[in-house]
């Protein structure tokens, strides 16, 4: 099904993979170096790098994107730094806040302010409901050769040509105001596609297969996914896109696909006939691995909780039936801080078969149009049953939408008791169709994390998702949730020919790109603050551990929740009080105290920091004064987590850390480039340490970092540090930073990136 070749691979006239270190490779003489200039990857890379040479990247990309829970953020980021216009297309969509905030204006005010936005900088707003962001990227923006940055982790196009890398906010911030997405030349992996998906099998569970192969391993961690092969050949670019945007999971950088004339009809369709490009390797390209697919050997899958690389055949789910699911759920609940709490997997198999209590079909993943045609001809003239299971669809934009009514598509949907919505990514990150408490979703969605179906755990409310293809979803839908896969269910697998309308675009979507005007005043409101002041950093610091995490792997969704989140993201200190509240709800608290003392300092009350100072001067055997101790050094609270930043791009999880007060993160490794590079730009350490060393403290001990800013500025990576715990036992460990450029330096040492580019 899935074979991995982890070591090099060339890939001749796009059709023959041949391993590096075979006779055949040696024999043809074969340059690696040479051969990877043949990537597309690296054709696209080249043409968007802004300095010599190709090892250190400086790129700038040729539109942006953000949705409704990070645009405000960014731009009153970037408006702080010096933006007075938008200098490529930057497109708002409104797909994540577009429920009513319960008492309140909140998320509306957020749609007056972006929409403002647009008309002073000159950009693009796609007002709520008329298409989740990603969809009307694929439909408006994306083509051949390009290159988009996006503030969400699934900024994925590359089935038609375009790199796409997501990103926290300011990154984009950076593009705003000139500056470039700087990078080491990422490897780039073939994902070689051959064979065709049989009866039943649809773009998820190609991904899924891939995720399950991929993600442990890493080999495709921070890398491009470049997807070759003849079995290109045999997808629509629907189901391209559909495998496409789940690449996500497995933690590679981007990805890019070969294109072809189905490629060059779907931009046409759209309107763009010029944003084609036929896009191949070279005759002989060099990848550092290979994932290959046979698709024709694929099963109906299932991710199970709480990860969509926790993958099974449904199959082997209903065979293994309740000691299988206990399984399962004993090692989803291990990832939870209260183990107390059931799933009730086991609970919920009888009949032979595990039961659901839920199916949503939704978002950039699974609301595309041959989705939702293909769960149409299976729920057609049938019915989902008014027992417990909810059935819903959400249409990913409002022209397929429009399609799916004209063709009757709809119809065959509502007959059945299926919930068609309108275009909405809420069911994706906890803020919408939240199942009941211990129940299980079964979803064509793109995450299944902790929380992210809006349970609350702290509160002992917990339920859970299975990451599925829509075909299967109306297939156990049709069986009263009873888990079935699709490959068992006859239908009729013809899809009509789409019918592009782009009328709800033309008729209501903003686009004012090169149109900018400085009379026009932006809206604010009481929900919409602004960052608050940052300081530099100090000679020395003191950090005090407010967070200690050991899991294997530490979310972005755990770090900063998503769901009832979301309103307030636009209010710094607002969404602060919800930082690790679902993992460590002892956290705010702890880091406001070490907050208030470092306001203290700032303030010159040091009576308030005689703890601090008692506990380092001690330890250290330093005879200085309070006024000269605190003069040279600040204080700051720390987060340990073994591997954090797993999951969606929202600076948030980053941010927040910083307004309550945070200077640095403590990791064995960060599980994605995005979220270290979050931490950066808002002015925090991202500090790594070994093995040996991370037992060395605890909740409540401080670490003194003696010139910190010496050391960083200087170019080493050795950070001498010592944990000093509350019995005054002092500990000697040694941070590193790993590989920084120049910039990130420098924005790290000005306290943030809003100070760095105010400064310059």
């Amino acid at each position: 099904m899935v074979t991995l070749l982890s070591d090099g691979v060339f890939l001749r006239n796009g059709e023959e993979l041949i391993e590096a270190k075979s006779v055949q490779a040696h024999d043809a003489g074969w340059d690696a170096k040479e051969a990877a200039k043949q990537t597309m990857a690296y054709r696209i890379l080249k043409a968007h790098q802004q300095a010599d040479g190709m090892e250190n990247l400086k790129l700038k990309f040729d539109a942006l994107a953000s949705h409704d829970i990070t645009y405000v953020g960014i731009i009153q980021t970037a408006i702080a730094s010096g933006l007075n216009e938008f200098p490529i297309p930057y497109i708002l969509t409104n797909c994540h806040n577009s429920l009513a905030a319960v008492g309140g204006t909140i998320n509306e005010d957020d749609h007056v302010f972006g929409l403002s936005a647009v008309k002073r900088f000159g950009g693009t707003y796609v007002p709520p409901h008329m298409a989740v962001i990603h969809q009307y990227m694929r439909e408006m923006m994306a083509g051949g050769g390009k290159m988009i940055l996006g503030s969400d982790s699934h900024t994925r196009y590359g089935a038609l040509g375009t790199i796409a890398i997501g990103e926290g906010g300011p990154e984009l911030v950076k593009q705003l105001l000139g500056r470039t997405y700087d990078i080491k030349r990422p490897g780039v992996i073939a994902i070689y596609l051959k064979g065709k998906p049989g009866h039943g099998i649809g773009p998820q569970d190609v991904a899924l297969a891939i995720e399950k192969a991929v993600f442990a391993n890493g080999v495709v961690k921070n890398k491009i996914m470049e997807f070759v092969g003849p079995g290109v050949s045999e997808l629509s670019v629907d189901f391209r896109n559909g495998v496409d945007v789940m690449s996500t999971e497995t933690t590679c950088l981007s990805t890019v696909w070969r294109t072809d004339d189905k490629v060059k009809n779907f931009l046409a369709l759209h309107g763009r006939p010029d944003a084609f490009k036929e896009m191949n390797p070279g005759e002989v390209a060099y990848y550092d691995g290979a994932v290959v697919v046979d698709m024709s050997k694929l099963e109906s899958m299932i991710a199970m909780p709480f990860h969509p690389s926790n993958v099974y055949t449904i199959k082997e789910v209903n065979e293994g039936g309740k000691e299988l699911l206990r399984h399962i759920e004993e090692q989803a609940v291990n990832q939870l801080d209260n183990t107390s709490l059931t799933l009730g997997l086991a609970d919920k198999y009888y009949d032979g078969k595990m039961h659901c209590d839920q199916g949503i079909i939704v978002g950039c993943s699974g609301g595309l149009y041959e989705n939702l045609v293909a769960a149409a001809n299976i729920v057609g003239g049938k019915s989902v049953g008014n027992g417990r299971f909810a059935f819903s669809v959400y249409p990913s934009s409002q022209p397929i939408y429009l399609e799916l009514m004209k063709n009757g598509a709809l119809v065959d949907l509502m007959e059945a008791g299926a919930i068609v919505r309108t275009a909405f990514c809420g069911p994706c990150f906890g803020a919408g169709d939240t199942p009941n408490n211990e129940g299980f979703s079964v979803r064509h969605a793109t995450r299944n994390f902790p929380n992210r179906e809006g349970s609350k755990p702290g509160n002992g409310q917990i339920s859970s998702v299975g990451l599925m293809d829509a075909r299967s979803v109306a297939a156990t839908a049709i069986n009263g949730g009873a888990l079935t896969p699709a490959t068992e269910v006859a239908y009729d697998e013809r899809v009509p020919e789409y019918y592009f309308d782009g009328k709800p675009y033309e008729h209501k979507v903003y686009s004012g790109f090169g149109h900018a005007d400085a009379k026009k005043e932006l809206v604010y409101a009481p929900s919409i603050k602004p960052w608050p002041s940052i300081k530099a950093l100090n000679d020395n610091i003191v950090l005090k551990v407010a967070a200690y995490i050991d899991d294997p792997v530490t979310t972005t969704d755990e770090l900063i929740p998503s769901g009832e989140t979301s309103s307030y993201r636009s209010d710094p200190y607002a969404l602060s009080e919800f930082a690790l509240s679902r993992k460590v709800p002892e956290y705010v608290g702890r880091a406001k105290a070490v907050r208030a003392m470092e306001k203290a300092r700032q303030e010159g009350k040091l009576a308030e920091l005689a703890d601090p100072y008692e506990a380092v001067t001690t330890a250290m055997q330093l005879q200085v004064t309070p006024e000269e101790f605190w003069s040279h050094a600040s204080i700051g609270s720390v987060i340990y987590a073994n591997k954090p930043g797993d999951g969606s791009a929202r600076e948030q999880a980053a941010s927040c850390q910083r307004v309550l007060g945070g200077a640095a993160n403590i990791a064995r490794e960060y599980a994605t480039k995005r979220y270290r590079s979050n931490v950066m730009n808002w002015g925090m350490l991202p500090f790594l340490i070994d093995e040996t060393d991370k037992n060395a403290f605890g909740v409540g001990d401080y670490i003194w970092v003696p010139n910190v800013r010496k050391i960083l500025e200087s170019g080493e990576d050795t950070y001498t540090a010592y944990v000093i715990d509350a019995k005054g036992h002092t500990k000697e460990i040694t941070l590193h930073l790993g590989e920084l450029e120049a910039e990130e330096r420098q924005i790290i040492a000005a306290g943030c990136l809003i100070n760095h580019y105010a400064n310059a």
